[in-house]
């Protein structure tokens, strides 16, 4: 895809202290795509950003890859500077690449992490929705979707507990094990929030859950059996329970030590929110003990294991759909040709009926249809070896061979 670029800020090249000032919640991401479309020459663009990751996909014939990032800045109000030492780039086929590896959960911080794939479909209806995904993300986004159903039919790239979520759930029954009646609070109903209430609906625990949309915590209360709290009252939320789970979407802490009561006996605090909801200054309180997003992961090496052996099968799907999304972008290139040939032939088909001026309507239509095949029949051998050669990468020669034959430029010429 000429043009194509991304730009990726990842875990892998950012602490979390980066990512959560450039982590953009879906309102956000699609104020700032607007932004994007508005202010710069930039023809597709897709932005995903997740707890581990804040990236664009674009394409452009111009270098604008730093006003991309001074914009992220600027809408962030933050220092451009700051973020270019953060943010790799990809160009081309480097960038498709980079693309399927990320859908697919292979550069995720938990490999094989099953929420990227919704992530990703978010994204991209964003995308489509603002009209920045032409015939290209079109195509690309929904060979990268087909590759994903067959990693998760031929592969164990997935298998195990190791999305964050899962993980977090696994900490939980460990911590509540010995605990009498253990109570635990859920601040945050999202994607996230709700996966870990479905992996806590078994365990015999009193759950409290807390969002800013109190009547989307009531509707999930009364399907799951659990009681609501007000989010203004997260201060007795924090002190009530024994577990308490975040994965608000925030800007800034929620909760602090000044939140918790002076003597703390024994509570797990676990941090799923980018940016995050809890102030890392409660790692310090006695008494708790808090986990962010980066140190859950570190908890999944067992699964990773298991789905690090499905690594290579996963990597020969991306190579195959790849091919052949490169197939078809060749085909497109040469689709021009193609339908300048056809119309040349029908311009000659349409002369030639037009010099029998005495048949009658009977036997004119009966021409129409045999010349019509005729020409179906005289194509279909050219536009075959046209897409051989596309494969080949020997596509121009072709081109041109037929551009001279039939004088294909000069006919669209004229025709314009």
């Amino acid at each position: 895809m000429e043009g194509f670029k991304a730009l990726g800020l990842s875990y892998k090249n950012a602490p979390i202290e980066v990512r959560e000032k450039v982590a953009f919640t879906e309102e956000e991401a699609v104020q700032f795509l607007s932004m994007l479309k508005d202010t710069l020459s930039v023809e597709e663009a897709l932005l995903i950003s997740t707890c581990n990751r804040t990236e664009i996909y674009f394409t452009s014939q111009d270098k604008v890859e730093s006003k991309i990032i001074s914009l992220i800045a600027a809408y962030k109000n933050l220092a451009s500077g700051d973020l270019s030492n953060h943010f790799n780039l990809y160009e081309r086929a480097d960038a498709l690449e980079h693309l399927f590896n990320v859908s697919l959960g292979l550069e995720s911080q938990v490999l094989g992490d099953i929420q990227i794939s919704n992530q990703v479909k978010r994204a991209y209806q964003q995308s489509a929705d603002l009209n920045l995904a032409g015939p290209h993300l079109h195509r690309l986004m929904h060979t990268i979707f087909y590759a994903n159903k067959r990693v998760v039919q031929e592969t164990r790239l997935q298998d195990g507990t190791a999305s964050v979520a899962s993980v977090a759930v696994d900490l939980i029954k460990g911590f509540i094990g010995n605990i009498e009646n253990p109570r635990i609070a859920l601040i945050g109903l999202g994607e996230i929030g709700q996966n870990v209430l479905e992996n806590l609906n078994s365990e015999e625990a009193s759950i409290t859950l807390v969002n800013r949309t109190k009547s989307k915590a009531e509707k999930l209360a009364g399907e799951h059996n659990t009681t609501v709290c007000d989010f203004s009252d997260l201060k007795k939320v924090a002190n009530d329970n024994d577990v308490v789970i975040a994965a608000a979407a925030t800007s800034s802490p929620i909760l602090s030590a000044a939140d918790f009561d002076a003597e703390v006996v024994h509570k797990l605090l676990i941090d799923l929110s980018v940016p995050r909801s809890m102030d890392s200054g409660l790692e310090n309180v006695p008494g708790i003990s808090l986990y962010n997003v980066d140190q859950l992961t570190e908890r999944t090496a067992k699964a990773r294991k298991l789905r690090e052996q499905s690594i290579p099968d996963a990597t020969k799907i991306i190579a195959d759909e790849l091919a052949g999304f490169s197939n078809w972008q060749s085909e497109m290139g040469v689709s021009p040709t193609i339908q300048r040939l056809k119309s040349a032939l029908d311009q000659i088909r349409r002369e030639e009926l037009a010099r029998h001026k005495k048949l009658s309507d009977s036997e004119m239509e009966l021409l129409e249809v045999v010349t019509k095949s005729m020409i179906q029949k005289v194509i279909k051998l050219p536009v075959l070896q046209l897409k051989a050669a596309c494969k080949r990468g020997e596509a121009e020669t072709l081109v041109g061979v037929l551009n001279d034959l039939f004088n294909l430029e000069s006919t669209e010429v004229e025709k314009k």
